[in-house]
């Protein structure tokens, strides 16, 4: 995928800092110290609570395609500390330009449903390595997690009605563009207007006309008319240049003469006023008209609020089209996943936990090498997950401490079923995932989405999905913190 966007690799889309503690590890000789890191989010967006997994084959390119070219080496070289002296020695920039990753990779499987705490990516290997892949791991895993979860909620609140993203000349630079439609279709979407997203992958291409069009013409009517000669089999009039009404009854004169010639008008689009009211009298003018069968397509600032409103309201409307508010994720701009280091190796030592402390107890990592377990009832619905380390698998009858409330147990039989989510995708830097279809991966998500009871799958107010440490790798936490405020 990123053969097909950029040019060249991308071992310097980092932060500066990951470097400079990569050199300073390289200096006091921690080359063979081994870490575990894992990627997760606190907190789950827009005021919901879950997220859809996404980003994973973007994970996989940029991981097959790591290493530091020598124009890279060549840059580092030119970098200077406030001394004026360069600040990496040549010793170390010959130990990147001859870096291979070995690291062993797990995560989620694109378009699962996670929730606060729980690791989308373990990494674990080099802790030089490790820590050089926490910036794009972050970069590449939030931003598309975040666009994959607000399209799901906005297909949810369309209730099984076809939505478009139309975000294309809103979203954030061209990679933006690109990552936020592949992420919207995982997300529910079924097609973009993003026609370079349509070929990289694979999603479905909409579109029809806009205003412009209408208004360089003398008249809306010939406007339609010049349109209907020119793609006959892709009429969705946007009828709200000047009069919506009117515009409507063009269409259905122009839908009439489509018709003589073997053809059908698709719908019409409406982009502005009360869509609501609207809707509904074009759905009149349409029916009475001879076009049952025609649809509404709304656009205009539309998100999952908006559309729960207009259907409260008795809109008429078939097919949304979402733009700005979906691609640029407009009322949480970031998802606010973190990358913690939870265990370290020492060169010929033994694995040694690790939490990070917080005055603010949202902040206070998990320790362990750490797998996620999700149980299911009989009928196949989520009922909770549970954090455990690798190292301890649960056995028999587990105990779970919720991470946000620990005095808050559950109790879970040996004979529940359950799924562990985390899977190998690199092993000693080789991959050994394969990478599903884009379809496959919607699919997954949609199927995810409709495993979760509708208490957690409300846009306001919804209720707190169960996630637990396992009570050993909870023991260990507690340890651990008081080990360090002694």
């Amino acid at each position: 995928m990123l053969d097909l966007i950029y040019t060249g690799k991308m071992a310097l889309l980092t932060d500066l800092y990951q470097i400079t503690m990569a050199y300073g590890y390289w200096k006091m000789g921690r080359v063979e110290d081994d870490a575990v890191f894992h990627l997760f989010y606190r907190r789950a967006p827009f005021g919901g609570s879950y997220a859809i997994a996404c980003g994973l084959e973007m994970v996989v390119d940029y991981l097959s395609n790591f290493r530091f070219e020598e124009d890279d080496i060549e840059y580092l070289a030119t970098l200077t500390g406030n001394d004026g002296f360069p600040l990496f020695e040549k010793g170390f920039l010959d130990y990147l330009r001859d870096l291979e990753l070995d690291c062993d990779i797990a995560a989620v499987p694109e378009g699962t449903v996670t929730f606060p705490y729980e690791p989308i990516l373990r990494v674990k290997g080099s802790l030089i390595q490790c820590q050089l892949l926490e910036t794009p791991l972050l970069n590449i895993i939030n931003f598309q997690t975040l666009c994959a979860t607000k399209a799901s909620r906005i297909c949810d609140a369309a209730q099984g009605e076809p939505v478009f993203e139309f975000g294309l000349r809103r979203a954030q630079g061209i990679d933006g563009a690109l990552a936020a439609s592949r992420a919207a279709y995982i997300g529910g979407c079924i097609a973009t207007s993003n026609v370079l997203a349509g070929k990289l992958f694979g999603i479905p291409v909409k579109g029809t006309h806009a205003h412009s069009w209408v208004m360089s013409f003398d008249s809306e009517e010939e406007a339609f008319q010049q349109y209907a000669e020119a793609m006959p089999n892709n009429c969705v009039f946007l009828v709200d240049t000047y009069n919506t009404i009117e515009g409507v009854k063009n269409a259905v004169k122009m839908g009439r003469k489509l018709r003589e010639r073997g053809h059908e008008m698709v719908g019409i689009r409406l982009d502005s006023g009360d869509m609501a009211e609207l809707s509904r009298k074009a759905r009149d003018i349409l029916d009475e008209g001879g076009f049952p069968d025609a649809r509404i397509v709304a656009s205009n600032d539309l998100d999952e609020h908006a559309i729960t409103d207009l259907k409260q309201r008795g809109a008429k409307i078939g097919i949304w089209g979402v733009g700005t508010k979906l691609v640029t994720a407009y009322d949480q701009p970031a998802l606010g996943g973190v990358y913690k280091l939870s265990a370290i190796k020492r060169s010929g030592g033994a694995w040694e936990d690790r939490v990070k402390l917080s005055e603010e107890k949202i902040k206070v990592s998990n320790p362990g090498m750490q797998q996620v377990r999700r149980y299911k009832d009989s009928d196949g619905f989520f009922i909770g997950d549970g954090i455990y380390d690798e190292r301890t698998p649960p056995q028999g009858k587990s105990c779970f401490s919720d991470v946000a409330m620990p005095d808050r147990q559950w109790d879970v039989n040996a004979d529940v079923q359950y799924e562990d989510l985390l899977v190998p995708v690199f092993e000693q830097g080789q991959c050994v995932y394969t990478l599903p279809g884009l379809n496959d991966i919607q699919a997954r998500s949609l199927e995810q989405l409709n495993s979760l009871r509708q208490a957690y799958r409300k846009q306001t107010d919804a209720a707190s999905y169960f996630v637990g440490l396992e009570e050993s790798l909870d023991q260990l936490k507690n340890r651990l913190i008081a080990e360090k405020v002694k």
